[in-house]
């Protein structure tokens, strides 16, 4: 389905509308740029703040049907997560370092307190976020937090890759099986195979960058072997083609794992967003393109490097319009009464979270 049509306004019966982004990097660079050198006079402190005007830009800036999101956190909940978090990382290392024998305490700990705080971390960010006066909420647990985060990155790991999309799809089924809005619930549930049909393109990539590697490595192997059987025989002007071929090879790895990274990421976005409906009859959409995600992606961090840094508004506007206009959603139904009847129970239910949204821990 299209993504060129307009949104129209929320008076309009069922259809398709889809998210606009309407920020613009002129206006987020005056944000940015006082956040930087605030947080860097302030030595970090600042940066809670930072991180609530950056939100309420970007959230304010993403439209649907005429309305844009709202970011509700307060910049003092964020260092006070912060802080509780540093504090107990501190304690952690110091009782490890008086009693040796606790040294894999702080880890043990971490591995324990994670899918915790994840668990708190998401539901604080989905409270402090609405959208026409209505609070979203995430009511996932510790226990599911663990399967999807911490067992599912454990088996991706001890497979070499060949589980991830299963933990993708946990991941998927838990951040959006979870997720409420106005009291109705989203679902989320993407199909492993089309998971698996992304992560084999990505697979051939990397092969493909392996094999690259593998070449260069093939064509200088008899430099390789001299240098293995007479250490030091080589002049300088005779290891240049073996550092050229090393730099490329070098290179190649991480441009081979992050484009790979780049594909499946956007492929898994699309599978896991037109996988979700929300109140059982709405249904969303992601149609980002691949390729043009990951250019977008890597062309943002080339051009933030070249330009020290001073072009990251433009690049963090970029993606973010990139990604919100191809996202949308199908609404069955008369949208403005359904509309109508959760902005009336918005200030209540906004009243309610803002008495327990807590703190962030940053996870």
């Amino acid at each position: 389905m299209s993504f060129a049509a307009s949104a129209q306004p929320a008076a309009q019966a069922s259809g398709f509308h889809r998210i606009t982004f309407t920020g613009r990097a002129s206006e987020y660079f005056g944000i940015w740029i006082v956040n930087v050198l605030l947080t860097i006079i302030t030595l970090g402190i600042y940066s809670a703040w930072a991180k609530v005007r950056r939100n309420r830009y970007f959230y304010g800036n993403t439209v649907l049907l005429g309305r844009s999101f709202e970011y509700h956190a307060k910049g003092l909940q964020i260092l006070i997560g912060r802080l509780i978090v540093l504090g107990g990382f501190v304690v952690l290392n110091v009782i490890a370092a008086l009693v040796p024998i606790l040294v894999l305490l702080p880890t043990l700990v971490v591995l324990i307190a994670l899918p915790w705080l994840v668990a708190k971390g998401l539901r604080f960010s989905a409270r402090v976020t609405s959208y026409r006066n209505v609070r979203f909420d995430f009511v996932g647990g510790a226990g599911g937090a663990f399967k999807a985060f911490i067992l599912g990155s454990l088996l991706a790991v001890i497979t070499i890759g060949i589980l991830t999309p299963l933990a993708s799809r946990w991941v998927s089924r838990y951040v959006g099986s979870n997720l409420r809005y106005g009291g109705k619930a989203f679902d989320t549930d993407p199909q492993l195979g089309a998971i698996y049909k992304s992560w084999f393109l990505s697979l051939l990539i990397v092969v493909l960058g392996l094999g690259i590697i593998a070449l260069l490595a093939f064509l200088n192997l008899p430099i390789i072997l001299s240098m293995i059987e007479t250490p030091g025989a080589l002049t300088p002007e005779q290891q240049i083609p073996l550092f050229i071929a090393g730099t490329i090879a070098y290179i190649t790895l991480f441009a081979t794992f992050g484009i790979a990274g780049l594909f499946y990421r956007a492929g898994v976005r699309n599978i896991a967003y037109s996988a979700t409906t929300f109140d059982g009859q709405h249904r969303l959409m992601s149609d980002v393109s691949r390729t043009r995600y990951t250019w977008i992606a890597i062309s943002n961090v080339l051009i933030t490097i070249l330009t020290f840094g001073l072009m990251r508004p433009w690049a963090a506007v970029r993606m973010a319009r990139y990604t919100w206009e191809h996202t949308g959603i199908t609404f069955t139904g008369d949208i403005g009464e359904l509309f109508s009847r959760m902005e009336a129970q918005g200030s209540a239910v906004g009243s309610e979270f803002m008495d327990f949204e807590g703190f962030d821990f940053g996870f």
